[in-house]
């Protein structure tokens, strides 16, 4: 079977759990491996037991999360539309959305590290970096985003856009050589016995992992020219038109927009936790790390099903649309139940496996368990918004995050800040979730009742 036939049997006649599972568990074993490789960090960083150098991992993750807004705005914004291209049986197309995502992000990548190289020092005050804090927040940035930036997010775009024609064990596989490599490379660069780079050698591991990762894709590209859809062709770039560009932006911008909204949370969180002292932002880094599993999870869950949704959808099959997605919600709901009771049970248990400080430990858990409440809540509503990129439904995808983060959660944040507190603030995100899945819910079955009237 060739390539072109293997990828239309996957999209149109595999039966639909086995096309899921196909697309959907190489993803989150991917997502599962890079939550492992975020928690390395926290970890060996962990067992220096110094509240200080952990502060320097949580204050920089905001930044981190930036990324992804440029991830999103060329990997799946990109990803989206060459999986409607597929399904519309345009490969020219396809290859076209592939360069434009490509270049797009190296272009992004390059200058998001010039803007932090020349704004670093404010930018790191207004990410909650004091006297204490500062120096060891500096070194890790210098690594993760002023030389780290480029290769991060083509790791990621990459990823998405061989994901997209259905090789999720090739997008996984890359995406997991770069984190394996990074929980590897870790221990040495951070602890004691090897560099004592401390938080610096966190950041270190990342960018060599990463640009480890840019290299496997590369290698992939090159060895499977002329029997991929992912184009590096920079020549192809004439070949562009509006369409396309309009297509992948208009999911794209969307969802770049959302996680800028989810750093200024991130952001408004760390600023709230950071008067508490360097103690509570540890205990809140951990916590956020740890409950990122399930999130992760669930996420790669949505997004490993996207293809498949954009291709029945641009191929005109919506009942095979709409049992995909039924089918992954009666999937990932019942799992994440499961998690969130685990999580619960065991919080003081999994907080203690990364910081040996009682003070931690106890604000940790009772960050951990506000966390957990949300995370069944979660699973849908990431479930739902990557059926609206998929769909090209940039504008529903962005009213989403508006009412997540604009008007609910970040409004939750100061008021539960003022009103209970430090032990208020882990409480805004299980809230808002738990708000947003009664609306993912509503708007799903609102789709499948335009589609079907449309088929």
């Amino acid at each position: 079977m060739t390539q072109s036939h293997s990828k239309t049997y996957l999209f149109e006649s595999m039966p639909i759990p086995k096309a899921v599972a196909q697309l959907s568990i190489p993803m989150v074993m991917s997502s599962l491996v890079m939550v492992l490789y975020n928690l390395a960090d926290t970890y060996f960083v962990g067992i220096l037991n110094d509240p200080i150098q952990n502060a320097a991992v949580t204050l920089v993750y905001p930044v981190m999360l930036a990324f992804n807004a440029v991830n999103n705005l060329f990997g799946v914004g990109t990803s989206s539309m060459m999986s409607r291209s597929l399904g519309a049986k345009n490969h020219e197309r396809t290859r076209t959305s592939s360069a434009f995502g490509f270049y797009g992000a190296l272009f992004s990548g390059i200058l998001f590290s010039l803007l932090c190289i020349l704004f670093h020092t404010p930018l790191l005050k207004l990410l909650g970096a004091d006297g204490i804090t500062m120096n060891a927040t500096r070194n890790y940035f210098f690594f993760t985003v002023m030389l780290g930036a480029a290769p991060s997010i083509l790791n990621v775009v990459q990823a998405q856009m061989v994901r997209s024609e259905g090789s999720s064990i090739h997008a996984s596989m890359g995406t997991m050589l770069g984190c394996l490599l990074n929980i590897i490379l870790d221990p040495f660069f951070i602890l004691p016995w090897g560099l004592n780079m401390g938080a610096a050698g966190a950041g270190l591991a990342t960018l060599i992992s990463n640009c480890v990762a840019c290299l496997y894709f590369f290698i992939l590209a090159y060895v499977k020219r002329g029997n991929t859809f992912v184009c590096l062709d920079i020549k192809r770039l004439k070949a562009l038109d509006s369409s396309v560009v309009r297509g992948i932006l208009g999911v794209g911008i969307p969802a770049s927009i959302q996680n800028l909204l989810n750093v200024t949370g991130s952001t408004i969180l760390n600023n709230f936790t950071a008067v508490y002292g360097a103690t509570a932002v540890a205990a809140m880094g951990v916590a956020q790390k740890i409950s990122m599993i399930p999130l992760q999870i669930s996420l790669g869950f949505g997004q490993g099903i996207m293809p498949l949704v954009s291709y029945t959808y641009a191929n005109g099959d919506r009942k095979r649309m709409k049992k995909s997605i039924l089918f992954a919600l009666g999937m990932i709901v019942p799992i994440m139940s499961c998690v969130s009771v685990s999580y619960w049970i065991g919080a003081k248990a999994l907080i203690g496996a990364f910081m040996d400080n009682p003070e931690i430990v106890g604000y940790g858990v009772l960050f951990l368990r506000a966390m957990c409440l949300g995370i069944v809540f979660n699973c849908t509503d990431f479930l739902a918004v990557g059926v609206f990129q998929a769909l090209g439904m940039g504008k529903t995808a962005l009213y989403f995050a508006l009412l997540r983060k604009v008007i609910l959660e970040i409004p939750l944040l100061i008021v539960l800040n003022k009103f209970f507190g430090l032990y208020g603030l882990p409480y805004a995100q299980s809230i808002t979730e738990s708000i947003l899945a009664l609306a993912a819910i509503f708007m799903l079955f609102r789709i499948f009742r335009q589609t079907q009237k449309q088929s």
